[in-house]
């Protein structure tokens, strides 16, 4: 069977029905591509060569993280804890003691590395990536922190369902940020940019005619 032409492709991309399934799927390969270059740099190459610099890093963003969502807890939700180190502790509805530790590792340094390998490569204008780029990371560590104090306050009604709240809903909804804020990076800046290219160049067609 004969492969599918770069032409064909470009024809198809330029069809609006089948627009959406090819940056769909362009979203998902890079995110997926991301993810596994990121394993490989961590688990296999120990964050070589800037491993003291990024461990640093790690550091920094959890103590910002933590001091971040005890405020939220303190003066918005005036939720009574106790802290030691960086760990969160609280009284739940069964009358013993739920834990939060707000580690390095529950920090936004890999998902704001996603958001910038998909924003640097994925089209678009680049002066609006330079305000949409700084504006997604600042949203990313504000859904982080809504994370963590989400986790507590579903740990108070389900001390026992600490593996749902961290590894279920509160991950799916940190990546279901990251998507809709591409989604609107995609229909209102990359393709409103094609939208005005391709009718500046019909217009130019006009004129020649």
């Amino acid at each position: 069977m004969e492969l599918i032409s770069r032409q064909r492709i470009k024809e198809l991309y330029a069809d609006k029905r089948y627009q959406s399934y090819f940056d769909v799927g362009l979203f998902f390969v890079l995110i997926f591509s991301f993810h596994l270059l990121y394993n490989f740099w961590n688990y296999k190459l120990d964050y070589w060569p800037i491993k003291g610099t990024v461990d640093k890093l790690f550091v920094w963003a959890s103590a910002l993280l933590f001091d971040q969502s005890t405020w939220v807890l303190d003066h918005i939700f005036r939720m009574d804890f106790f802290t030691k180190d960086q760990t969160i502790g609280f009284l739940n509805n069964e009358g013993t003691y739920s834990f939060v530790t707000v580690a390095p590792e529950c920090t936004s340094l890999k998902q704001w590395m996603h958001w910038l390998f998909l924003m640097l490569i994925f089209p678009g204008p680049w002066k609006h990536k330079a305000w949409y780029i700084p504006l997604g990371l600042v949203i990313i560590e504000f859904a982080n922190v809504v994370r963590i104090v989400g986790i507590c306050l579903f740990l108070v009604h389900y001390p026992h369902d600490f593996a749902l709240a961290h590894d279920g809903i509160f991950k799916i909804m940190f990546y279901v940020v990251i998507f809709l804020m591409w989604a609107i990076w995609n229909d209102r800046f990359h393709h409103t940019k094609t939208v005005i290219s391709t009718g500046a160049k019909r217009n130019r067609e006009i004129s020649d005619n």
